[in-house]
């Protein structure tokens, strides 16, 4: 058995199995528990965003200021995961997966929530007066003695491989793969080009970081967004279809994508839960990093912005790659609509949706131009999450060559097979859900707690 095909197995039981019960069942746990803060709070964590916006924030001693940790959490969930990503669920799955990755989005709003409200309780403050956070720090609160140790050990190792290491590959892997198909590059000369700017920017340390990802992560949007609703306005007849097939498929998905009803069913939800979490990143433990970092005046607040930060993701920009891809490719007699999907791969997916719209040159530049923004972003905010867990394994002296290690990586995902750096990503993603819902269930109360005091039925913070 090759490594593809062990990796294949594991990711198998994890996503169909174990992760549907961890971020289903923790998503409305936390739902319940803070009484759907996602929905009664969701106007202050607008205000909260936009409502002081600016791409040239201020820098502040010690941390970041709330929009900076959000947009480098957005960083890390605007990826590939919203363009690769959600071709491969659709792909796999139907068009129905993204209906699932919306209900994974709703619950993971309040379980995101729960994460940045103990990243800002939980954190410490270093001898030089910066602060530090994540779930390895809110693991050691809900577990003493050595079985909190051993989760935030097992929590930490996961992270440096899935965010640091892994996680690197699979961005520059896909910037590769589709400037390749746009500009006929290379793979090892885009894996060179990135490194090389990735290794400039990890060096400036983590005001550099949100310096980039605040100023990075709106344009890329606004530009995806602009893309997205010119393909939708050519394609406007089609969009009643659309919505349709997105819900019909999400429960008949066997008329599409073939086999029994229960193992189709059961390919839709599984790959609207996997690329879900990849997407968003809701209950993986990535965004409390920088949720941690972030000087509010009360952790329900930044609980509220990093609410945002997964709507955001999923229902804005994921859900125009999906309205663009079905639009496209399904309704209207597309070239999918038979369920046969010969020369179509997840890479090249949205190439295809977008170049039967703008032409196939233009199509693939401006799929090209905004993956190479979403991944870089995404590499930026991952090797800074993974440096925080390298930090907490082997102190502050291994930095360096935890930094070295990640530009290899970089590197060579540009290089590899799509396929095994993709599975190799979600085992270890997967992997960090486990410590991390374990902590969040046991720490339930606190965030209650958190949203019980400073969030109201309007969904406006209290005073203190």
């Amino acid at each position: 058995m090759s490594l593809l095909e062990i990796v294949q197995k594991i990711n198998f039981y994890l996503s169909d199995y174990l992760l549907i019960i961890l971020l289903v069942g923790g998503g409305l746990l936390f739902s319940i528990r803070t009484r759907f803060v996602q929905v009664r709070c969701f106007g202050e964590g607008l205000r909260q965003v936009f409502g002081n916006f600016t791409m040239n924030g201020k820098k502040e001693k010690g941390g970041l200021t709330s929009l900076q940790a959000l947009t480098t959490a957005v960083a890390a969930q605007v990826g590939t995961g919203n363009i690769v990503g959600a071709c491969g669920a659709i792909l796999i799955g139907g068009p129905g997966a993204i209906f699932w990755m919306w209900l994974i989005a709703f619950l993971g709003m309040a379980t995101i929530y729960a994460e940045a409200v103990l990243a800002q309780k939980t954190r410490e403050t270093q001898e030089d007066g910066s602060v530090i956070g994540g779930p390895v720090y809110y693991i050691r609160t809900a577990f003493k003695g050595k079985f909190g140790k051993f989760l935030a050990g097992f929590f930490a190792v996961a992270a440096v491989l899935a965010l640091g290491f892994m996680g690197a590959m699979v961005q520059s892997n896909s910037i590769a793969e589709t400037c390749n198909t746009a500009f006929g590059i290379p793979g090892w000369v885009m894996g060179v080009v990135i490194a090389a700017v990735a290794a400039i920017i990890f060096l400036g340390g983590v005001q550099r970081i949100a310096s980039v990802t605040e100023k990075l992560v709106p344009i890329m949007a606004v530009l995806y967004l602009l893309g997205g609703l010119v393909v939708l306005a050519c394609r406007i007849r089609y969009i009643p279809e659309t919505l349709g097939m997105i819900f019909r498929y999400a429960f008949q998905p066997q008329a599409l994508i073939g086999g029994s009803m229960g193992m189709a069913l059961k390919t839709a939800i599984s790959q609207g839960v996997k690329r879900g979490l990849f997407s968003n990143e809701a209950g993986m433990g990535s965004t409390p990093h920088a949720h941690a970092l972030a000087l509010n005046t009360t952790p329900h607040k930044q609980g509220v912005t990093a609410m945002i930060g997964v709507f955001i993701d999923t229902f804005v920009v994921l859900t125009m790659t999906a309205l663009v891809i079905i639009s496209t490719l399904y309704a209207g007699n597309g070239i999918l609509a038979s369920g046969s999907a010969e020369g179509v791969a997840k890479t090249n997916m949205a190439q295809i949706a977008f170049s039967g719209i703008f032409g196939t040159t233009f199509g693939n530049i401006f799929v090209a131009v905004c993956l190479l923004f979403f991944a870089f972003s995404t590499i930026l905010s991952w090797n800074l999450f993974g440096k925080i867990n390298a930090g907490y394994l082997f102190g502050k002296k291994a930095l360096p060559v935890y930094a070295i290690i990640a530009i290899i990586f970089t590197f060579l995902g540009s290089c590899l097979s799509n396929d095994l750096v993709w599975e190799l990503t979600d085992m270890f993603n997967q992997l960090m859900v486990i410590p991390n819902a374990i902590a969040l269930f046991a720490l339930s109360g606190l965030v209650a707690a958190s949203a019980k005091k400073d969030g109201n039925k309007k969904g406006k913070a209290e005073k203190d």
